[in-house]
């Protein structure tokens, strides 16, 4: 996102270095696709996020922006003059991008077919979008201005960041590690009566997920959601996930989870939570990798060169682990997912590269240049419902004469 990833300016570097307009570019489409999969998505439900494990459209959006997130950062550090400072500002530009994902996804501001907004502090949720990329972004920018490297021409790809690869391998054991390792025993939750499907003499009702179990990658007993359970709590998840159109928890046309479906259909669940950080990170410190590349390397060839098979070597070991057993899953943000989405980026950014860059033809994809350079205002107006609000204010006769509501009418509630 340009406001808040610029190039490199003169608290790091002593000049200003050209644009790289494919960059630009590559951030547009991801602002791009973020619209396309939460408007359209109703109407083409294969755009959607995957209910559980598989790969859909949506599901390339979030590593798309921790991807160009990276490669950014080792353009904006290019040359650390006072690493102190710069850490400051990286961490100081992280929190207000945490704050401002709290602010446009706790809560607080209101839906479509809303016309309230305000949310209680006991209820708001914390993990987000913005807050994703703000970690993925802390700790990638803490690598690369503090961890040594070695002379780009002394040694290969790999060895020139060691301690970058070392990092993110760390990341990844940890998050294996806690994935099989922790036990998830039983667990309960309480729902409020008016939300569910069953009857009840209380003002509440107590649903128990069946686990102890290790290992677990399902939608109830995976170790993330527990995590989440105890650091966030219950009340600070997310409350509608997408497991929830997954066949067993036969949801209804109106959202409501059957009173025959498994119990965890019922619960919370946060796509974006803690122990998924991890793994969302690793992708930033992959796309800085990428961004190294760019920086250091002078010629298309070299680039594309080594661009194209760290790619490549990517998407083959995530199919092979996929195949061996871990799910391409990104609620989960599995390893597996990790490698495949972070490759694709990769490939992608490739051809907007080739396309852009070395061919010149910017006149084909000015209008996504034109929503990188905007990114971070785009995703306020999108997130917060402000352009649709702003839609909805123009109709005919009576205010449900407008254009979001004859959209909704007809082919959410169809």
């Amino acid at each position: 996102m340009a406001d808040y990833l610029p190039l490199p300016d003169s608290e790091t570097a002593d000049t200003r270095p050209a644009r790289v307009a494919s960059l630009d570019v590559f951030r547009g489409l991801c602002v791009f696709l973020m619209m396309v999969v939460d408007y359209g998505g109703f109407m083409f439900p294969i755009i959607t996020h995957s209910p559980w494990n598989g790969l859909q459209l949506a599901d390339f959006v979030m590593p798309f922006f921790l991807f160009v997130a990276g490669v950014s950062l080792a353009l904006v550090y290019k040359k650390v003059t006072n690493r102190v400072e710069a850490t400051w500002k990286a961490v100081f530009r992280a929190a207000k991008l945490f704050l401002l994902g709290v602010f446009l996804q706790g809560g607080y501001l209101h839906g479509v077919t809303s016309l309230t907004y305000g949310v209680d502090i006991e209820k708001i949720r914390w993990m987000g979008i913005l807050q994703r990329i703000s970690i993925g972004y802390v700790v990638a920018a803490l690598c690369e201005i503090w961890l040594p490297y070695r002379t780009w021409r002394e040694v290969g790809f790999f060895k020139v960041y060691y301690w970058h690869w070392c990092v993110a391998f760390s990341l990844s054991a940890i998050y294996l590690w806690l994935s099989y390792a922790l036990y998830v025993p039983d667990w309960q939750f309480m729902v409020p009566a008016s939300a569910s499907s069953l009857p009840s003499s209380n003002d509440s009702y107590v649903y128990t997920v069946k686990c102890g179990v290790r290992g677990d990658l399902g939608p109830g007993c995976n170790s993330a959601g527990m995590i989440d359970r105890y650091i966030l709590g219950f009340d600070h998840m997310y409350m509608k996930p997408g497991y929830r159109n997954l066949k067993e928890c036969n949801i209804s046309a109106n959202g409501q989870v059957s009173g025959s479906s498994p119990p965890w259909c019922h619960a919370p669940f946060d796509p974006e939570g803690i122990l998924s950080s991890l793994t969302a990170a690793v992708t930033c410190i992959i796309g800085l990798q990428y961004g190294h590349i760019l920086a250091h390397l002078q010629d298309h060839k070299g680039r594309l060169n080594n661009w194209s098979l760290f790619s490549i070597s990517s998407v083959v070991l995530g199919l092979f682990l996929a195949v061996i057993g871990i799910p391409i899953n990104k609620s989960l943000y599995t390893v597996s997912y990790l490698l495949i989405t972070s490759a694709s980026a990769g490939i992608t950014f490739c051809a907007f590269y080739l396309l852009v860059d070395v061919y010149g033809y910017r006149c084909l994809t000015s209008m996504l240049e034109w929503m990188g350079l905007h990114s971070l205002s785009i995703f306020v107006l999108i997130t917060s419902n402000l352009a649709i609000i702003a839609i909805q204010g123009f109709y005919l006769t009576v205010p449900e004469n407008n254009i979001v509501h004859w959209i909704i009418t007809r082919f959410v509630h169809a």
